[in-house]
């Protein structure tokens, strides 16, 4: 016995061979991770910085700043930006005020409770670009969409909603998309209320909207604070709505910020502005998503 404890290696070397073996075998992933982020990063701040149009080759070289100042600017960017905010803050009021509506309502006892729920959460498994597809050419076509149908039925004049509204419209549609998703994250939160408490308010003489006020929207706080930082994520980057229904237009009407990148390098085949439109567009997700999580963090310590 005691010749075995002298031959085997004493513990701190043995921490030191799992961490050696840990690093080795964590290595690949974390060079793959790392090329696989670092690479586009690294080629979008060139191109930025070079003029490089596909359509006319012989103009190449360094650019320097041109092409931010170009972009910076343009009209369209300053357009595109603002519908972009407008586009963040609609589908956030329209999907956190209606999902917390939706939330204490499917947490009463219904007839079909199941089945309502899982109607309402069922749009969200729909791929962006069909439900695009679905909103355009079934509700929303000005001759034989479902909407046109029940205006000309009630006497009405149907209205070509992409071309009269063409923000509000995607904006309705985005916010079809991810109303289930916050549904789902607060009816959770509104289950994990203490039905102690609730009662006890309704025995007090409180009634429902002051319930409602007082006990389960202060409860509501930490989840909507999620659902805010996840969603604003998501849709700083809503390009396949716009594609589908819109393509920016009439003119940059329903432009945000991903489609004017896109249609800067795809369209217009100017991939240094692109480029430019490219990084301007990292440094403004990473400052809204730095607020927001500084936000949801002294929420959470609350």
């Amino acid at each position: 016995m005691q010749a075995v404890l002298e031959h085997s290696p004493p513990a701190g070397a043995t921490v030191q061979t799992a961490k050696r073996t840990g690093f080795l075998l964590l290595s690949p992933s974390v060079l793959i991770l790392l090329v696989w982020s670092i690479v586009p990063l690294v080629m979008t701040l060139w191109y930025s910085v070079q003029n490089y149009n596909l359509v006319d080759p012989t103009l190449h070289g360094f650019a320097g700043i041109d092409n931010y100042w170009y972009l910076l600017t343009d009209p369209d960017f300053l357009h595109a930006l603002l519908n972009t905010l407008v586009l963040v803050a609609g589908v956030l009021l329209i999907s956190i005020g209606g999902g917390t509506l939706l939330a204490v309502l499917y947490d009463q006892e219904f007839f079909g409770r199941g089945i309502a729920r899982i109607m309402v959460i069922s749009p969200f498994f729909i791929m962006p670009t069909v439900s695009a597809l679905l909103w355009k050419n079934l509700m929303l076509h000005p001759i034989y969409g479902v909407y046109s149908a029940m205006m000309r039925a009630v006497g009405l004049t149907p209205i070509d909603w992409l071309a009269r509204f063409p923000l509000m419209t995607v904006m309705m549609i985005v916010a079809w998309e991810w109303l289930p998703f916050a549904v789902l994250i607060l009816l959770t939160a509104v289950q994990s209320l203490d039905g102690e408490q609730r009662e006890a308010a309704r025995m007090d003489g409180a009634g429902p909207i002051a319930r409602f006020r007082y006990i389960i929207l202060p409860h509501l706080g930490r989840a909507i604070s999620v659902v805010v930082m996840i969603e604003t994520i998501y849709l700083l980057t809503i390009f396949a709505e716009i594609s589908v229904t819109t393509a920016g237009g009439p003119g940059v009407a329903s432009t945000n910020l991903a489609y004017l990148i896109y249609s800067r390098a795809l369209l217009q085949f100017d991939v240094g502005g692109a480029s430019a439109g490219g990084v301007v567009a990292i440094v403004i997700a990473n400052i809204v998503a730095i607020f927001l999580v500084r936000a949801v963090a002294r929420n959470l310590e609350a």
